[in-house]
């Protein structure tokens, strides 16, 4: 899913990152650069994940990257050799779903984890249905914070973000955001955030109501029904522009 690389990248830069690479398979490359020409990449198939990781002040893993053997081991050097920000959204929550019931998975060698998933992701993640996540998603969100050791943040209509003490609840956005994509452009915004520095809470926190606040913007010129997840990452710029 070439496309959910190019959207968490457009997010990334509109977000305040002020250089994007992404790892891709070699024969992609020359399509993302065309659709995102501001980005860098790299060949994810030909390089050690040490040059992958070099220089880079947080790392998005999930959009676009599959579920194979091959992504699989990827993720796993990637999650061990990480020392910055790590956000796990997507193909990455499938990967590593179910958490474990009785310890803090070991998601990432940081202390900076956080997690993105849809209520879908959740109730893999946690060895449920989407229906009880949704009939709980306050101790759902808790439970994927307590069982990941990061920050969760669990999407949908008013997005709950938790570190296991603090729980946020958003509410800005629309249903609109419910397009496919949004999630992605939701990864590449709070890891542009982390970046720059910003605690993982806090990231997490900024990005999901910037986000929402994005969607209504677009929502204002066009309306819910069109609003496609391109859309957001110009109006996640002019929300931040201060």
């Amino acid at each position: 899913m070439l496309g959910a690389a190019i959207l968490a990248a457009r997010a990334g830069l509109r977000g305040g990152a002020g250089l994007v690479r992404v790892a891709l398979p070699a024969a992609s490359r020359d399509a993302f650069t065309v659709a995102c020409p501001a980005a860098t990449t790299l060949a994810r198939d030909e390089l050690a994940v040490d040059v992958l990781l070099e220089g880079a002040r947080a790392v998005v893993a999930g959009p676009g990257l599959g579920t194979d053997q091959q992504a699989g081991e990827l993720l796993g050097v990637l999650r061990a050799a990480c020392r910055v920000p790590l956000l796990l959204d997507a193909d990455a929550l499938n990967l590593v779903a179910p958490l474990p019931d009785d310890a803090v998975a070991q998601l990432g060698n940081v202390d900076d984890l956080v997690i993105t998933p849809h209520p879908g992701e959740a109730a893999r993640l946690l060895g449920r249905t989407s229906a009880e996540i949704q009939a709980d998603r306050e101790q759902s969100v808790a439970d994927l914070a307590a069982r990941s050791g990061g920050i969760a943040v669990l999407k949908g209509a008013g997005t709950l973000v938790c570190d296991g003490a603090r729980l946020y609840h958003n509410h800005t956005g629309n249903p609109g955001l419910g397009t496919g994509g949004s999630g992605d452009v939701l990864a590449g915004l709070i890891g542009a955030l982390l970046a720059q520095g910003m605690t993982p809470f806090d990231a997490a926190v900024l990005g999901v109501q910037v986000h929402g606040r994005a969607g209504d913007r677009v929502a204002e010129r066009i309306g819910e029904r069109g609003l496609c997840a391109e859309d957001l990452p110009l109006a996640i710029a002019e929300e931040l522009r201060g």
